[in-house]
C-alpha cells in the first residue's frame, strides 16, 4: 500500500506557473506508475498526465500538452507536475494517483492509490 499527499497548489493569475508534488510513502515508490488527474466543479474527473514507473514514458491530456510536464525522482519518492502558461480552465482540484505495475494509464479506474488533492485556482 502507498500513502499520497499532494502539495504545491494556490491562486495563480492567467499565464502564470505552479509546481504540484505528490509524496508518496510505504511501499516502493518505484513499483508504481504515477497519474495526474483533476477535477472541476460540476465535471467528472479527468486525466492530465502520467508517467511510467522509472520516468522513461510520459502521456498527457491534449488539453495540457506543451504547457505542462509530469516528472518523478524515485529517490525522493515524489512526483510533480510543473504546470505553465495556466488558463482559467486549468481550476480544478488536482489528485496525484498510484498504479500497481511498470505502465501508466490515461484511465481512473486503473489507478489503486489516491491523494487528498489540492486546489489550483487561475484567475483571469
Amino acid at each position: 500500500q502507498v500513502q499520497l499527499v499532494e502539495s504545491g497548489g494556490g491562486l495563480v493569475q492567467a499565464g502564470g506557473s505552479l509546481r504540484l508534488s505528490c509524496a508518496a510513502s510505504g511501499r516502493t515508490f518505484s513499483s508504481y506508475a504515477m497519474g495526474w488527474f483533476r477535477q472541476a466543479p460540476g465535471k467528472e474527473r479527468e486525466f492530465v498526465a502520467a508517467i511510467s514507473w522509472d520516468g522513461g514514458h510520459t502521456y498527457y491530456d491534449d488539453s495540457v500538452k506543451g504547457r505542462f510536464t509530469i516528472s518523478r525522482d524515485n529517490a525522493k519518492n515524489t512526483l510533480y507536475l510543473q504546470m505553465n502558461s495556466l488558463k482559467p480552465e486549468d481550476t480544478a482540484v488536482y489528485y496525484c494517483a498510484a498504479r500497481s505495475g511498470r505502465w501508466a494509464t490515461t484511465a481512473d479506474e486503473r489507478y489503486d492509490y489516491w491523494g487528498q488533492g489540492t486546489q489550483v485556482t487561475v484567475s483571469s
